[in-house]
């Protein structure tokens, strides 16, 4: 089955061309299907980059997926065009106030990591998204600094600043093969990583409730499962593209910002050669499988979600 977005947002033609099946409103609605409601609550500053990576992801299951995407009412975009914010996107006052319901919700990561939590600018909105997820969302995926921050806010985990950022690709154990979300993951995984903060797996041991599915012996917990909040939280970025971590590397380099070249990305670490893909078949096998995870445990009547 496709996944459902509008025919004129521009992931539907960058999703056409790889083979992506998508459909607009108007053959959805030819479908006597429920399909699942899937929110992006999109926080990062290439709003469109993201869109992609994240449709890419979970419009590559055999479920029809209708995509929703949010932006925070207190905070406006600057790098991406207020006619794209405004035919795209709805404010989480707005989603609040209509009492829609989604079975799934994506936290994207936002590049404000060196911030306390509760110096953003809206930390008090996004504390009201967390709480409104456990009435209105069935299960709720937290992305890198989306999963810092929900971890922080239910468990008050820290999040640690590095002395040096951690940048490139990076091995991680399968710590519970038989979790559904690894279903089909091999014993070791590579994920791109790119931040300057970290979450400690002792401290994530001590809060309770809580379970490391994917561990790097460099870089520390990646993903993170906890039940009682209906959510996962991973701390790296499998949605990331090919050349995410070139165009962050190319940039800083460009502003003569001190960066180290992303380990174990371009051959032999070489930047001057194109870098190399092998983390996007548990990409795919990870947010397919939690796909799969909502279909299977979510009410058929939305009006149940949450209660």
């Amino acid at each position: 089955m496709p996944i459902k977005i509008p025919a004129n947002l521009p992931a539907y033609d960058v999703l056409t061309r790889e083979g992506v099946m998508v459909m607009d409103e108007d053959q959805a609605a030819r479908q006597d299907i429920r399909p699942l409601r899937i929110g992006l609550l999109n926080l990062m500053p290439k709003k469109i980059q993201t869109e992609n990576q994240f449709a890419r992801l979970i419009g590559a299951t055999p479920l029809q997926i209708d995509l929703h995407l949010i932006r925070m009412s207190e905070h406006q975009a600057k790098n991406t065009a207020a006619e794209h914010m405004e035919s795209f996107y709805r404010t989480f006052e707005e989603v609040e106030a209509s009492g829609d319901k989604y079975d799934g919700l994506i936290i994207t990561g936002a590049p404000i990591e060196h911030l306390e939590f509760d110096a953003v600018t809206y930390w008090g909105e996004l504390e009201r998204v967390f709480e409104w997820t456990q009435t209105h969302v069935q299960s709720t995926f937290g992305v890198c600094w989306g999963g810092m921050a929900m971890i922080n806010y239910f468990h008050g985990v820290k999040k640690h600043m590095l002395e040096h950022k951690a940048f490139g690709c990076f091995r991680h154990r399968n710590l519970v093969p038989a979790s559904p979300y690894l279903r089909g993951f091999s014993d070791e995984c590579v994920i791109p990583v790119s931040r300057w903060t970290e979450m400690r797996q002792d401290e994530i041991e001590a809060a309770g409730g809580l379970t490391t599915l994917l561990y790097s012996d460099e870089v520390g917990p990646a993903l993170v499962e906890d039940p009682k909040h209906r959510a996962l939280y991973i701390f790296n970025h499998f949605e990331y593209d090919s050349d995410t971590l070139k165009q962050e590397y190319d940039r800083d380099i460009e502003a003569g910002t001190p960066i180290n070249v992303p380990c174990n990305y371009y051959p032999n670490d070489d930047p001057s050669k194109p870098p190399q893909n092998r983390w996007r078949s548990h990409a795919h096998q990870l947010y397919g499988n939690w796909i799969n995870a909502i279909y299977q445990s979510t009410p058929f009547d939305m009006n149940d979600i949450g209660r």
